[in-house]
């Protein structure tokens, strides 16, 4: 199904941005598992809206409650099910929207696909703010991971032109730790300044402007994954993109990779305290589809909010003419920033995914 993914572990995520609730259902969690509830709804309030003016003004507690799969705060087994209830929607900014398709957004679409039928009320089922019950299910991933020495951590590398640097060769989980803690996740507070200027910049122009993240995820083994059709890098990709927003995904050096000579993007292999490491990381941690040892990293293109303030061009559906959309209503200036804590909980849970698939389900 198109709003499920994971095999061993399999995670489905519904409901619609103004709709009574959404949640996520996660089957194929190992039993015994204690889960720290304080330390999920601190990663689920960093991407909590309405914190600052860099995000939409709508205001939700983001708590989720546990409908089953959890007892006294352990996993027991059974499929976890978890709602998150929303409370503030103004579906009244949306009338208009019915009629006329939003620009670089899933409107038009959905209503070819489902012949007008589909709830597009702050986006529906496409709507950013099912990257909530994402993180339910990767904060979750995240802490099992970590009992396992496995860490996955992610910060704002641009937002327009503006640029944070990059993770380190091998980043620690410390350093992942103190990123989450800022307000603005970034590794270089100046030029988070720098972004965030531009956020305001595009805000008070009634625009919105793009970002990239990159992530990083430290203490895999080396040999998991496939070659060709069901590598490492197929199965984050394919997760990836099923963030909202999302427009491309690089490994490594990615794109970077294609304008220099082999000399200038291998990795060379070296022995390091008994262990075959390489001095570089530009394949970002992943050769033929199968991890190195190394880190994985990646990096998340997301493309500038679609819904702005500006006069933009449109159709009337049910007149079939052209026509002008001004749209109303909450909305991210940027989405990047809020996407961080996002783009650790898809890693996290296809990399829980990936290792329960190796050890049976279990660990």
């Amino acid at each position: 199904m198109s709003s499920e993914f994971g095999r061993v572990l399999r995670v489905s995520v519904f409901g619609q941005s103004h709709g009574k609730a959404i949640g996520v259902n996660m089957d194929g969690l190992p039993a015994g598992e204690a889960i720290d509830l304080e330390a999920l709804y601190a990663f689920l309030d960093r991407r909590k809206p309405g914190k600052s003016p860099l995000s939409t003004a709508r205001k939700e507690s983001d708590t989720p409650v546990f409908l089953s799969g959890l007892e006294n705060g352990v996993t027991c087994g059974a499929p976890l099910c978890a709602i998150i209830e929303n409370s503030d929607q103004h579906s009244s900014d949306y009338s208009e929207l019915a009629d006329k398709p939003r620009p670089s957004h899933a409107d038009y679409t959905a209503w070819v696909k489902w012949a007008g039928q589909a709830d597009m009320r702050g986006g529906g089922h496409f709507s950013g703010r099912l990257t909530a019950p994402l993180c339910i299910a990767g904060g979750i991933a995240k802490q099992i991971l970590a009992r396992r020495g496995v860490y996955v951590g992610a910060h704002l590398s641009s937002v327009g032109t503006e640029n944070d640097i990059s993770f380190p060769l091998r980043p620690s989980a410390d350093l992942f730790s103190q990123v989450a803690s800022k307000p603005f996740p970034v590794l270089d507070d100046r030029a988070g300044d720098r972004m965030r200027a531009l956020i305001l910049e595009a805000r008070q122009n009634l625009d919105s402007v793009g970002g990239t993240i990159e992530c990083a995820a430290i203490g895999l083994p080396a040999g998991l994954g496939d070659p060709m059709f069901d590598g490492i890098e197929n199965r984050l990709a394919s997760a990836l993109f099923g963030i909202p927003a999302v427009k491309g995904v690089e490994f490594g050096l990615g794109f970077g990779s294609a304008r220099l000579h082999g000399s200038e993007n291998n990795d060379s292999f070296t022995v390091e305290d008994g262990q075959i490491v390489t001095e570089s990381n530009r394949a970002g941690g992943i050769l033929g589809g199968i991890t190195t040892g190394m880190p994985i990293t990646l990096r998340v293109a997301m493309k500038p909010t679609p819904s702005i303030s500006q006069a933009q061009r449109t159709v009337s559906l049910s007149a079939m003419e052209n026509t002008e959309l001004i749209i109303r209503g909450r909305h991210d200036p940027c989405i990047a920033h809020r996407a961080v804590p996002v783009v650790e909980a898809v890693t996290a849970t296809v990399l829980l995914d990936i290792l329960l698939e190796g050890h049976h389900g279990t660990f």
